[in-house]
């Protein structure tokens, strides 16, 4: 037996950081929407001290951060604590079933976040850099 990876394991860190890129894009344009309100929402932006704000805030700085790979393993904790609130302030109350309370991307961005927090950022990112030097 070999203790060569395979082609797909070779290739894991590398989409590790496709995984973190797209969905903190993702993430990103919540944070937008909310403090920017781009893509046009119809909702003006909210008071910057408020829960809304705060969790716009969180967005956009934060999902900047995974983004980048800097400082992900503590940026997506803390945005999978952030959708874990979310989802059980405003989704929750609604129904149990995601399905029916729309609460499907606060549940899938709270997981991911949960394994970039365990996983870190992947070998294309500042953090892969940082450790590097």
């Amino acid at each position: 037996m070999s203790n060569s990876k395979s082609g797909l394991e070779s290739i894991s860190p590398i989409v590790l950081s496709v995984l973190r890129v797209v969905t903190a894009l993702l993430f990103i344009e919540h944070g937008t929407m909310k403090l920017l309100d781009f893509p046009a929402s119809g909702h003006p932006g909210p008071a910057l001290f408020s829960l809304f704000g705060l969790a716009g805030m969180l967005e956009l700085i934060g999902g900047t951060l995974v983004a980048l790979g800097l400082y992900t393993r503590i940026a997506a904790f803390i945005l999978s604590g952030e959708m874990a609130v979310a989802y059980f302030m405003a989704h929750f109350p609604h129904s149990f079933f995601p399905t029916l309370n729309g609460g499907e991307a606060a549940v899938l961005f709270c997981f991911v976040f949960l394994y970039l927090s365990v996983a870190g950022a992947g070998s294309l990112s500042f953090d892969a850099v940082r450790a590097k030097r």
